[in-house]
């Protein structure tokens, strides 16, 4: 309900202060499977990361572009992508990161075994395989500035004046008198 304030404006109404909802997780089905690892999840780049103890192991992505790239992505490293590969043919390199090969790989979401793949990434996280996730690094500091030390006062220097063309004064009238 909206109430009226002294001013004659309209006060807002409680709800409008109600926590915000937030999106629904994408391929919530993948947290399920993950259940008795018990994962936990943050936000990353508009996708849900989800991470098992230390490591992160999936992101969870949904957006309307580039649809390509939806599904679950997998935290891997070069090394692994033949193996991983062999299990999950219709894994890919995510082409929104914009290099050719990275580190991680999508299980897409148009692909016609997408569930099925999900569920058996997650059976293979359960299983402890090493392929699947990564330790994040830990995260860089910003630069600070260099402390500032007692500064010198140099002398000045000097520039070299421009030279000016001479101005030329007018010949100035001179009227004589009537």
């Amino acid at each position: 309900m909206i109430k009226p304030s002294r001013s004659g404006r309209a006060a807002p109404a409680d709800e409008v202060f109600a926590a915000r909802r937030r999106k629904p997780v994408p391929h919530e089905f993948v947290l399920e499977a993950l259940a008795p690892l018990g994962p936990e999840t943050r936000p990353m780049f508009g996708c849900v990361a989800v991470y098992v103890e230390d490591k992160i192991v999936f992101a969870l992505r949904d957006k309307p572009a580039p649809l390509q790239d939806n599904g679950v992505w997998l935290a891997t490293t070069e090394e692994h992508h033949a193996a991983l590969r062999a299990e999950f043919p219709n894994m890919r390199s995510i082409a929104v990161l914009g290099r050719a090969v990275t580190g991680w790989q999508v299980l897409p979401a148009d692909a016609p075994d997408f569930e099925e793949a999900a569920l058996r990434a997650c059976a293979l996280i359960r299983a402890g395989d090493p392929r699947i996730g990564k330790v994040p690094g830990e995260r860089r500091k910003r630069v600070e500035a260099p402390a500032k030390t007692a500064v010198t006062k140099k002398a000045p220097v000097k520039k070299a004046a421009a030279k000016k063309a001479p101005v030329k004064k007018a010949a100035a009238k001179t009227r004589r008198p009537r």
